[in-house]
C-alpha cells in the first residue's frame, strides 16, 4: 500500500489530471464513426446483463445454502475504481463503467458456475479445456469411475480453500 499523498501534491496531481483528459467534444469528434455506429449495440448488452445478474444472483442466493456451496461475493468481482480517473472525460468513465461492470459480472457468473459444477459434476473434460475455472483443479478425472464413486462426496464438498480458514484439501 502507497503512503498518503499529501493534499497540496493530491491537487498537483488532479490538475494534471485534467490537462491530460481529452475534452468531450473532441473526444466525439474525433470518435471514428464505425465505433459511434456500433456503441449501441455493445450498451444493449446491458439489458442481458442486468437479467444475468438478477437471476445468478438470486439463484445462488436461494439454492447454494441449500446444497451446502458458499456463496461468491459479487462486490469481489465488480470493481468500478477506473470510473474515479479524472483523466477520463464523462464518456470514458461511463465506458469504464460499463467493462468493469460486464467483465466484472461474467467473472461473478462464472465463479458461481464453478462451484454449482463441482457440487453437481465434479468430473474433468476429456479433452483439454483452454482456461479452465479455478475449482476445475478439484474435479475427478475423467473415466476414473472408481475414483468418481469413491471421491464424489468429498469433491463436491471441497469449498475449505475458499473458506475464511485456512485448511487442507481433500487429496484426490
Amino acid at each position: 500500500m502507497s503512503p498518503p499523498i499529501p493534499d497540496q501534491a493530491a491537487a498537483d496531481l488532479e490538475a494534471a489530471h485534467k490537462l491530460i483528459r481529452t475534452p468531450l467534444l473532441r473526444y466525439l469528434s474525433e470518435a471514428r464513426l464505425t465505433a459511434v455506429l456500433t456503441a449501441p449495440i455493445i450498451y444493449g448488452c446491458i439489458v442481458p446483463f442486468l437479467f444475468v445478474d438478477f437471476a445468478v444472483t438470486a439463484y445462488q442466493a436461494i439454492c447454494f445454502p441449500v446444497y451446502g456451496i458458499p456463496k461468491v461475493s459479487r462486490k469481489d468481482y465488480l470493481l468500478f475504481d477506473r470510473g474515479k480517473l479524472r483523466y477520463l472525460n464523462a464518456l470514458e468513465r461511463i465506458n469504464c463503467r460499463y467493462c468493469s461492470y460486464a467483465n466484472g459480472l461474467i467473472g461473478y457468473v462464472r465463479e458461481v458456475l464453478a462451484r454449482t459444477e463441482q457440487h453437481w459434476c465434479p468430473i474433468r473434460h476429456a479433452s483439454r479445456v483452454l482456461r479452465p475455472h479455478d475449482r476445475y483443479s478439484h474435479f475427478i478425472p475423467y473415466g476414473n469411475a472408481l475414483a468418481y464413486r469413491e471421491k464424489v462426496e468429498v469433491v463436491r464438498n471441497d469449498f475449505i480453500d475458499i473458506q475464511s480458514e485456512p485448511h487442507e484439501r481433500a487429496e484426490l
